[in-house]
């Protein structure tokens, strides 16, 4: 998503990947897919409009009782060979973004996939997406799929935000959004959880504390499975990655051009796996590795995010006459550590509708450290201004942004996002640590970062998830990529864009020095980047070597 769009839900759900350091599970698999082992060569868009411009479902070809087609041999046959009723997007007169998609020329279309892809022949879920055609017919280059990062972030809107930075480049693509299997308008899922904070919570500030949030995953674990255990073994990124080949199929390309943001970045590794030989151009942003990517996202980015509070500190301090937040670096980083005390001894109250406790309140400010940009370093002080007066228990109301910020981490209005990323992410990775595990390494990290290390290391509902069906994603290939990281991003580090690039030969690295930025291309306002991403999406060619631009 975009960066102040994606910074903003970060800021109230978590809703973003980030990089970690911990190791691959045992167990890993290499695999390619064996489901979906025919490639569609068809040339043809072999897709048809609804006329009448009312969603409707894909037109499958009758399937055998084994899930095949005739004599076809591959068990998805009836799936890849589908064709899409593309259709007006909005849903009614209330739905900006599907008018927005309308305006912009874009139609929308529900691909149907199997809901388990080991019985194709079984029950079936949709998976919308948009499309913006391409214009530039003697250039076309072919599918630009788009996603803009999560677990769980709804990438149906990205058609309409790519063409901006991608200018005359747009046009030889057709952009091709989706919201991912179980989010948005693609047979989402929710728990019916009473919040929407379920990974992103800190241990709090004692073991009673920490007692509490054990019993909060618990709970919210057998909550979903209750709603939802028919559907939460299929909730995962590699069958979202097997989606995306249906998509492909669907859209007679014989391969995929991808632009993925921050976990969008695992899940194209994730489909490079499955299906290899099956993309052209790839553009990661904001990079993850599969080792990185595990149960307690932020595990291992305390250094980042410190430095990142620090630096934020010293800006802030800089404009001390209109926030008043302190005058130095030292004065700020107290009245931050002032907030969080006086919520651990008791919850602020933020209007008369939300308290905010030790729990909940670490990540407003986190979620306020993934850019650097002027825009989202003003919003997170005057988040912190408002606090600082509910820390002196003072009558506070919260601003508009603040009040949306609470909604989503405190009421039902978080449920579903917070249901699919936690679906999505222990779907993938879960593994029962011991929840003593949690409460040691809260301990440690508290001395490297006393704000993000309670909520980077504490326990989340995946210690009580079921085992997921397979074992977390591990790659052995090479592919021909363009990584794009800032050296200081606090969410996917640095240092998973490097080891990528190790892991990855064939690739380049687009190194921004010196921003502590999640999220680069078309967001950051960095002409550098944007040219050359731009001129590897126009031609192919990556370039001879790795390169760097200044933030």
């Amino acid at each position: 998503m975009s960066t102040s769009r994606r910074i903003r839900l970060l800021a109230a759900c978590a809703v973003v990947l980030t990089a970690t350091a911990t190791t691959t599970a045992a167990g890993a698999t290499t695999s390619t897919d064996t489901t979906s082992a025919t490639t569609t060569t068809t040339a043809t868009d072999s897709t048809a409009t609804d006329s009448t411009g009312t969603s409707s479902a894909a037109t499958l070809t009758p399937a055998s009782a084994n899930g095949t087609t005739g004599t076809d041999q591959d068990p998805l046959a009836r799936f890849h060979s589908q064709r899409l009723h593309w259709h007006t997007c909005s849903l009614d007169a209330s739905d900006a973004l599907g008018r927005a998609l309308d305006d912009a020329g874009a139609a929308c279309a529900d691909v149907t996939v199997p809901l388990d892809y080991t019985d194709p022949a079984g029950r079936t879920i949709t998976v919308a997406v948009s499309r913006l055609k391409a214009t530039d017919a003697a250039h076309r280059v072919g599918a630009l799929l788009l996603n803009d990062g999560g677990p769980a972030g709804p990438s149906l809107h990205m058609p309409l935000t790519k063409p901006k930075v991608m200018g005359d480049v747009a046009g030889r693509y057709d952009l091709i959004g989706m919201d991912p299997r179980f989010v948005g308008r693609s047979t989402p899922l929710d728990c019916g959880w009473d919040l929407g904070s379920a990974f992103f919570r800190s241990a709090g500030s004692n073991l009673a504390a920490y007692r509490d949030e054990v019993t909060v995953a618990r709970e919210l674990a057998k909550q979903c499975k209750r709603a939802h255990g028919d559907v939460l073994p299929h909730v995962t990124t590699r069958n979202t990655a097997r989606d995306m080949d249906v998509i492909r199929a669907a859209l007679g390309e014989g391969a995929l051009s991808y632009l993925g943001y921050s976990y969008g970045s695992y899940l194209g590794e994730v489909y490079t796996q499955l299906f290899p030989g099956r993309t052209d151009r790839m553009v990661l942003d904001g990079v993850n590795t599969p080792e990185q990517y595990n149960q307690t996202l932020l595990r291992g980015a305390e250094t980042a995010n410190e430095a990142a509070l620090r630096a934020w500190a010293s800006w802030a301090a800089a404009r001390h006459d209109t926030f008043g937040l302190g005058a130095t670096r030292g004065e700020v980083l107290a009245t931050v550590n002032r907030i969080l005390a006086a919520a651990a001894q008791e919850p602020l109250r933020i209007g008369t509708t939300y308290q905010l406790d030790e729990h909940v309140l670490p990540s407003l400010f986190v979620g306020g450290l993934g850019s650097d940009l002027d825009e989202r370093r003003t919003a997170l002080a005057d988040t912190a201004r408002i606090l600082a007066r509910a820390a002196d228990r003072k009558p506070v109301e919260p601003s508009e942004a603040l009040a949306g910020q609470l909604e989503f981490l405190l009421t039902g209005a978080g449920s579903a996002p917070s249901s699919q990323m936690t679906a999505i992410l222990c779907g993938d990775v879960a593994e029962r640590r011991g929840v003593g595990t949690y409460w040691r390494a809260v301990e440690k990290s508290r001395k490297v970062s006393s704000l993000t290390g309670p909520l980077a290391n504490n326990i989340t509902p995946c210690e009580f998830w079921d085992r997921p069906t397979e074992p977390p994603t591990q790659l052995d290939n090479d592919i021909p990529a363009l990584l794009v990281n800032a050296t200081g991003d606090p969410r996917t580090l640095y240092s998973g864009a490097t080891a990528m690039r190790r892991q990855w030969p064939s690739s380049r690295l687009l190194t921004v020095q010196g921003a502590r930025q999640h999220g680069l291309y078309g967001e950051y306002g960095n002409t550098c980047v944007d040219d050359h991403v731009n001129a590897y999406l126009r031609t192919g060619q990556l370039p001879t070597r790795d390169l760097t631009c200044q933030a």
